[in-house]
């Protein structure tokens, strides 16, 4: 699926199917330009990833973030293409740990890369700490900031709900035309999914606090009182985000909630 508006550099998305615990089932990357293109978030090589790539020159490659799900190819395509390679400043040596090779040069905030008009670095962090998306003209590559459908995992140690808030919002604000998202189909609402997902955050965090109030100690009962569904299969997640939102309201000092002991108690 390509996005090629008049005088508009032209994003092309590649969706993955990948065997793992992900949202749809499957990872997006893109081929954003076509002489010079950037390739961002190739989770591997597929017959139509290898397609997109060798109809333009990609001479830069990029991610959103080093999760191992969106940076499986970047060694490979780097190999084949003689692209160079970005990370975000201050994360670089996370990104050799993710991908396996070194970066060649860095992007900050406000960065733009060389592509077209040129391609701009937003930071985004909350999902993951190095996370970033790239603003074209055509729409933001928001990689695991926001989904169409569902939810983005925003759980500890990584996640920080407080920035993963402020991301949301800073999208919102900005207004793109479209988002191309990490995970799913391209959203051709985002004030509506950033609104639904801001939402969903603050809900879970008033149904934490309020477990917290009604007597929950410790992760487990706050877990079991905020969740009202079976969680065979994913309470290590649910817990794990529970633990991010507890730091969250320990930060605002609305509960006190010990880490290490990963026991609460109101503020």
């Amino acid at each position: 699926m390509a996005t090629d508006l008049d005088g508009v550099l032209p994003v092309r998305r590649v969706s993955i199917p990948v065997d793992a615990p992900v949202p749809t089932g499957s990872v997006n990357a893109y081929v954003v330009g076509e002489e010079p293109a950037l390739l961002v978030d190739p989770q591997r090589r597929t017959e139509a990833l290898d397609d997109a790539v060798a109809e333009v020159s990609v001479d830069h490659i990029a991610v959103t973030h080093a999760h191992p799900d969106h940076v499986g190819a970047v060694a490979a395509y780097a190999a084949e293409t003689g692209a160079t390679v970005w990370c975000r400043r201050g994360r670089e040596a996370r990104f050799a740990d993710g991908t396996g090779i070194e970066p060649d040069r860095t992007f900050v905030e406000g960065s733009e890369l060389p592509v077209g008009d040129g391609v701009d670095v937003i930071d985004t962090p909350g999902h993951a700490p190095d996370h970033v998306a790239f603003e074209t003209a055509a729409g933001t590559l928001c990689g695991d900031v926001a989904i169409g459908q569902g939810s983005v995992a925003v759980a500890a140690p990584e996640g920080d709900v407080r920035a993963y808030l402020v991301a949301l919002r800073r999208l919102y604000a900005r207004d793109p035309p479209v988002l191309f998202p990490g995970h799913g189909p391209v959203i051709e609402n985002p004030r509506a999914v950033c609104e639904r997902l801001l939402r969903r955050r603050l809900d879970r965090e008033r149904d934490a606090l309020a477990a917290v109030e009604a007597g929950a100690r410790d992760v487990d009962a706050v877990v079991e009182a905020v969740y009202d569904r079976d969680l065979t299969g994913i309470r290590g997640f649910a817990r794990a985000t529970m633990v991010a939102h507890l730091e969250k309201l320990d930060a605002a000092r609305r509960v006190r909630f010990d880490r290490e002991a990963e026991t609460v108690e109101p503020s």
